[in-house]
């Protein structure tokens, strides 16, 4: 089952630095997979926290599905996230005693048809970090004009 969903946080390159990477999968509900599976959800301002050891993401938005019923879901509600108890324990204790946060890049849709997000262990970039990333890449698309221009 070959799907092109790919919902992608773009804001996150920007504002974070990653550290670790993991492929979590997401608990929903019928309509809520059908919404992602129709391309409408948005993570770009959504985070995941821990709550009695296991964790969710919050702020992930979800349309409602078009051809549901009264039994539609709730677009803002919290959504667990699934991954193994090594896994959820390393990123809890990184969290709580660096200080880092974790943040969800992309949802996708598998081979097998399931709804997977990809998430990062992050560290907040500071405002100069910001300005030398802009910065980088302003220089490298002028020595991409320079190059185009000489060949």
């Amino acid at each position: 089952m070959k799907n092109a969903i790919n919902i992608r946080n773009r804001k996150a390159k920007f504002n974070f630095e990653f550290l670790d990477k993991y492929i979590a999968g997401i608990k929903l509900a019928g309509t809520e997979i059908k919404a992602i599976r129709q391309g409408k959800a948005s993570i770009t301002e959504s985070f995941c926290e821990f709550h009695n050891g296991e964790l969710f993401v919050i702020n992930m938005h979800i349309e409602e599905y078009s051809h549901a019923t009264h039994f539609n879901h709730n677009p803002k509600s919290e959504r667990k996230l699934l991954l193994q108890k090594r896994e959820l324990r390393k990123l809890e204790k990184e969290v709580t005693n660096s200080g880092l946060t974790i943040i969800p890049l992309k949802v996708f849709i598998n081979d097998r048809g399931l709804a997977k997000m990809q998430i990062t262990l992050a560290k907040g970039k500071k405002v100069f970090d910001k300005r030398e990333t802009i910065k980088d890449r302003d220089n490298k698309r002028r020595m991409d004009r320079i190059k185009k221009e000489y060949k």
